[in-house]
Parts: C-alpha cells; sequence; structure tokens
C-alpha cells in the first residue's frame, strides 16, 4: 500500500501535461539553409505562462533556444531562433533561420508552471535538416499562348551550383544558367536569387510543351509536370434588329425553276411520293379484280334467266308480269317458262 501511494505521487507531477497540455506537429523535413516556423497550441489556462523552446527529447536535458520572458527584442529575420506568443488564438510560434544539417535532432514547445508538485506542460517534435531540391508546386498547367512559372527550391551548399532546367528523357534539352545564375531565350527564362531557390517561366506556351521537366542543382534534380490546354475558340455573335416585312420579302433570292437537278436534289420527298403512287395503284388493281370475279363467279341460272328474258322480248314483244319459271330438278340447268 505505500508503495503504490508513493507512485501515484510521483505521477501527480505530469497529469496537468497529459490531460490539458501543449500539442504540436510531430515532425518536420525542411531544406538546409532555409527557415521552418513551428506552431504550438496550448489550453487557455496557460495563456498566462510563459512559453519556451528547447532542443532535447527530455526535459531535464533540453537546451533552452527561446523564451517569451526574454528582455531582449527579437528580429525574426535575423535572429536564429525567436519565439512569438499570440494570447488571443493560444498559440506559440517558433521561428528557426538558416537551418543546417546538424539542426536536426528532437525539439521541444513548452509551457513553464513551476511548483513542486506541478510539471511543465510540452509537447515534443522532431526537425529534420535535409540537403537536396524540392519544388513548391509539381504541377503546373496553363493555356496555349501563355507564361507559366515553376519554383525550384535547393539547400545551402547547391547555392553556387549551376541550375539547369531539362525535358526528362532528353539531356540534350537541358539549359543551364551562366555565372550570374540567369538564363533567357524565346521560350525560356531562368533565374536564380542566390538564396535557395531559382525560377523557370516558360513563354509562349504550345501544346507539344506538356510534358516532365526536370529541376537541377548539382547532382540533384526535382520532377515537374506541365500540361498545356488549348486556347478556347469564342464565336463573335452580332446584335442585330428584326428586318422589317418589307425588307424580308425584298431580300428574299427569286424562286428556281424546277428542273431534273433540283428534283434530284430533294430525294427525300421523290421517294415517300413514288411508294404512295403504288401502293394506290396496287390498291385499284386488287378492287378491280375483286368486281370481275364477283362477276364472274354469279349463278349461271341467274344468267340463263336475264337471257331467256331478254329473247322472250325481243320475239313477243309481251310482258313477263304473268309469266311462270319452272325449274325441271334440282341437278337440271333447263328451264321451261310459262
Amino acid at each position: 500500500m505505500p508503495q503504490l501511494l508513493i507512485v501515484t505521487l510521483s505521477l501527480l507531477p505530469w497529469i496537468p501535461a497529459i490531460l490539458c497540455g501543449v500539442t504540436t506537429v510531430e515532425e518536420f523535413a525542411v531544406l538546409e539553409g532555409r527557415s521552418l516556423t513551428v506552431p504550438c497550441h496550448y489550453e487557455p489556462q496557460y495563456a498566462g505562462y510563459v512559453k519556451y523552446w528547447c532542443q532535447g527529447s527530455t526535459r531535464e536535458f533540453c537546451t533552452s533556444l527561446a523564451r517569451t520572458d526574454d528582455t531582449r527584442s527579437a528580429n525574426i529575420a535575423e535572429d536564429k531562433v525567436s519565439i512569438l506568443d499570440d494570447k488571443v488564438q493560444l498559440v506559440f510560434t517558433v521561428i528557426m533561420n538558416g537551418l543546417k544539417e546538424e539542426d536536426s535532432g528532437w525539439y521541444m514547445c513548452g509551457v513553464e508552471i513551476g511548483g513542486v508538485w506541478t510539471a511543465d506542460a510540452v509537447a515534443f517534435t522532431n526537425i529534420k535538416v535535409i540537403h537536396g531540391m524540392s519544388v513548391v508546386n509539381s504541377r503546373l498547367s496553363g493555356e496555349e499562348g501563355s507564361s507559366i512559372t515553376a519554383e525550384c527550391l535547393y539547400s545551402e551548399r547547391y547555392r553556387e551550383s549551376g541550375k539547369k532546367w531539362c525535358r526528362s528523357g532528353d539531356w540534350s534539352s537541358c539549359l543551364l544558367t551562366d555565372s550570374e545564375g540567369s538564363y533567357e531565350d524565346t521560350s525560356v527564362a531562368i533565374s536564380d536569387d542566390r538564396t535557395g531557390a531559382f525560377t523557370v517561366t516558360l513563354k509562349k506556351l504550345q501544346m507539344r510543351d506538356t510534358g516532365w521537366y526536370w529541376c537541377s542543382a548539382g547532382q540533384q534534380q526535382i520532377a515537374v509536370h506541365v500540361l498545356v490546354t488549348p486556347r478556347p475558340t469564342t464565336t463573335a455573335v452580332s446584335v442585330t434588329s428584326p428586318p422589317t416585312p418589307s425588307q424580308s420579302v425584298a431580300n428574299l433570292p427569286p424562286p428556281r425553276p424546277i428542273s431534273k437537278e433540283s428534283w434530284s436534289s430533294y430525294p427525300h420527298i421523290l421517294e415517300p411520293l413514288l411508294v404512295c403512287s403504288s401502293l394506290m395503284l396496287l390498291v385499284g388493281l386488287a378492287i378491280l379484280a375483286r368486281k370481275m370475279w364477283k362477276l364472274h363467279k354469279q349463278d349461271p341460272v341467274l344468267r340463263q334467266v336475264r337471257e331467256m328474258k331478254a329473247r322472250h322480248n325481243k320475239y313477243s314483244g309481251g310482258d313477263l308480269q304473268d309469266a311462270t319459271v319452272v325449274f325441271i330438278n334440282k341437278d337440271s340447268q333447263d328451264i321451261h317458262m310459262y
């Protein structure tokens, strides 16, 4: 039981740091010779406390680099390390300039709480200072005929090296800066500020300029992709007042006479007309054939009666109202009239 109490008492100083401490980014990577800004966020109850920045992986062995209670006036542009506290946003920022490879390591954002039973609120971050190259934007695009600029960053050891701009896969296309750190022709301009960055401007872009390129300093290269988009085509639309009826009639072209050529130019009209005419002709022939067939198929007995009546009228000239037609038998076609 006494041992448990001792362990609990030993952990009490770290409870504030765990529950409501300071937070920051866990890791940074920055090119040698460049600057780095680290934000350290803290809880509202720490607004009035002193903040500090130190180098080391433990609180006991952390070398102090900057404190907010330092009475010296900070020069952010020239000082190696400077610290600023924004009590409204609840964040203090650390600016480190001119980083070198030996500056790599663990650092700590801290809020100095003090007291026997309380520990400082802290957060650790790992900073890696590397040499090489990087690019602000690895993918660039622009319209045909326009210009785009690539910004290539390099570490301090390549400050005096020549800077190149090459088309990927074609080393013969490389363009190299002169002793003044510049190069320019009708399509490309390169400018080196000798402070860690050089810019490449592609002028009057053409569709064939699309592809991969390299920014190069010394033996280091970084890839950049360029995309050229077609220039949009615009059609001019003129707005005019509508013509009056007299103007419309006056401006109409004279009617063209119907000729063989004019008919041949309208096959979509002639084809339906021919089809309809053919269908009408076939229907007429079918109706005529049906009538002829009905006449041919009429009862032969009725035809004989009509013939007999016609002969009787011819020879006797009498009236057939009282005449009687007698059929001898069912199968016989002979007819007798009385």
